[in-house]
């Protein structure tokens, strides 16, 4: 006699998977969080990107200050003279022109790149035949007209006043070259903010500063007079 098998049906099971529409419900879903979230990644990689790039820029300001200091790094030939009023003690881009113009080529501009060992080097004026530079440095000396006479050195005996920008070394100069300017409303501060969503603006300059370079002849009175307003007679009078 011929046994016949029993079939088992399958019961069909809530648990048997996803669907193609639960499925695209869930891509949908994660799509949607990722583009929320998207926009807060990028401005906080941008800023952390950002905020390097000042503090190698302002490494880079500091490491210039020290070499002019030691005489490691040739100081700069462009003087400024102050005119004994606030507005002449300001750097402006009328005293101390951007980049780019005919009186400020890249001739004249210190290049700061990275050696083999990771450390910043500053070259010398004149960036046109350096290919892996990471900064521009602008650098005047700021002399008191009536200084004590210059040394064999070239620079004064009392000392100067130093004033420094710093700008990217992506910066476009046959584009407009910005820097802070007093005189010019809504341009009093230029500088790179460290907070930014995007490259930053590579036309401004990352680092502006002014900083004394002394001598063993400089004296309080020299320092003062730096400073001082001479038209206004109780600012002269404190350096007398």
């Amino acid at each position: 006699m011929i046994k016949h098998k029993q079939q088992q049906v399958s019961q069909p099971s809530g648990e048997s998977g996803f669907t193609i529409i639960e499925s695209l419900v869930a891509m949908l879903v994660v799509t949607i969080l990722l583009a929320a979230i998207a926009p807060t990644i990028v401005i906080a990689t941008a800023t952390r990107v950002q905020s390097k790039r000042v503090e190698q820029a302002t490494q880079a300001a500091r490491t210039f200050i020290d070499g002019v200091k030691t005489g490691a790094v040739t100081a700069p030939t462009t003087t400024i003279e102050p005119n004994g009023t606030l507005a002449g003690n300001l750097l402006t881009t009328t005293n101390m022109p951007v980049p780019g113009q005919a009186s400020t080529p890249l001739t004249s501009l210190y290049c700061v790149r990275k050696d083999g060992n990771n450390n910043l080097v500053i070259i010398d004026p004149d960036c046109t035949s350096n290919t892996d530079k990471i900064f521009y440095i602008q650098a005047v000396k700021i002399v008191v007209t009536g200084s004590n006479p210059i040394d064999s050195t070239g620079l004064p005996k009392d000392g100067y006043r130093l004033g420094i920008r710093v700008y990217r070394s992506d910066i476009d100069l046959t584009k407009t070259v910005k820097a802070s300017d007093a005189s010019i409303a809504g341009q009093s501060k230029t500088t790179q903010n460290t907070f930014t969503g995007s490259l930053g603006d590579r036309q401004s300059p990352l680092v502006e500063m002014t900083t004394e370079i002394g001598s063993r002849n400089t004296s309080f009175n020299a320092l003062c007079q730096r400073l001082v307003i001479t038209s206004n007679t109780t600012s002269n009078n404190t350096c007398n």
